[in-house]
């Protein structure tokens, strides 16, 4: 007897309990055959309690962990703030210092790699064009709209190369007059 939620437990466990009830009432002296085994009254009702009582253990359980995540919750709520706000400080504290770092059990902060200027052209190239396509629509439906580029190919950089400053303004030009070609005058 497996469930999935407090609600089938109570009601497994309300009907193994009446079982027990009916079986003590009506048949106080039984003799069964179920499943090939041979049981008494006093045998199959032991078996189901045995039954019950995991069923009941596991719904006071469920209610305990319940009530330790509700704590756990209002605790996080409280101190949550206060953990960040220490954490801060010792990263404000000790950035020069790794080693101090990881005696908290902190790692020092990644420095940002700064992005070069054909992946600027490209990334804003890509948000023109992508205002463009989604013209005025819905929350919804702008997200899932994504606008194309032309002339513009993004690769991973692997070693510096020398920017072009012609490259990235033709696609922008491209962009725009594409916008301006599609919208009434």
């Amino acid at each position: 007897m497996s469930a999935s939620t407090s609600n089938t437990r109570a009601t497994a466990l309300a009907l193994v309990q009446a079982l027990v009830a009916g079986t003590n009432k009506h048949f106080p002296n039984g003799s069964f055959t179920l499943l090939g085994t041979g049981y008494t009254t006093a045998t199959l009702t032991q078996a189901l309690t045995s039954l019950a009582n995991a069923i009941a253990a596991v719904i006071a359980a469920h209610a305990g962990v319940k009530t330790a995540i509700a704590d756990l919750a209002q605790v996080e709520g409280q101190v949550g703030p206060l953990l960040r706000a220490y954490k801060h400080y010792v990263l404000a504290a000790f950035v020069s210092d790794p080693q101090e770092l990881s005696d908290f059990g902190l790692a020092p902060p990644k420095q940002r790699k700064p992005r070069t200027s054909e992946q600027n052209a490209a990334a804003a190239a890509k948000a023109k064009a992508t205002r463009a396509a989604r013209g005025t629509k819905s929350p919804k439906a702008k997200s899932a709209i994504k606008g194309d580029v032309t002339g513009v190919r993004i690769e991973p950089v692997t070693s510096p190369a020398p920017a072009a400053p012609a490259a990235p303004s033709a696609p922008a030009q491209t962009a725009s007059n594409a916008s301006s070609e599609t919208s009434p005058k």
